[in-house]
């Protein structure tokens, strides 16, 4: 029997073949661990990490929906001043809903296009 984290491995894998970051248009990965929320802009073709932002430096109590969206403002700000706009979305494997979800709507409130 396939477990959730394989499936979800394989569909990134699926997915990672698909998209790719460039320096016009670089990808937002998103990692979601049980505590956590983690988000990056992506150059693949450099091979580096242009923004990031986590859960780790919200010091505020919140729901984890509530986190994500300020992670999603966080990433969006930050890529922001790296001179990025445009942005291609990639959730990783997880379904698009809830924490993700929230963290990608609050990266377009923030002035990425997602």
């Amino acid at each position: 029997m396939v477990t959730k984290n394989e499936r979800r491995l394989k569909i990134k894998a699926r997915v990672r073949g698909k998209i790719s970051g460039t320096p016009e248009c670089p990808r937002l990965s998103v990692f979601r661990s049980n505590k956590q929320i983690y988000a990056q802009v992506i150059d693949d073709l450099t091979g580096k990490t242009l923004a990031s932002a986590s859960s780790l430096k919200i010091e505020e109590k919140l729901a984890k929906r509530e986190i994500a969206a300020k992670v999603g403002e966080l990433i969006a700000q930050h890529a922001k001043e790296a001179g990025v706009e445009k942005v291609t979305f990639d959730r990783n494997g997880y379904l698009y809903h809830g924490r993700i979800k929230e963290l990608a709507d609050a990266a377009r409130k923030g002035g990425l296009k997602v």
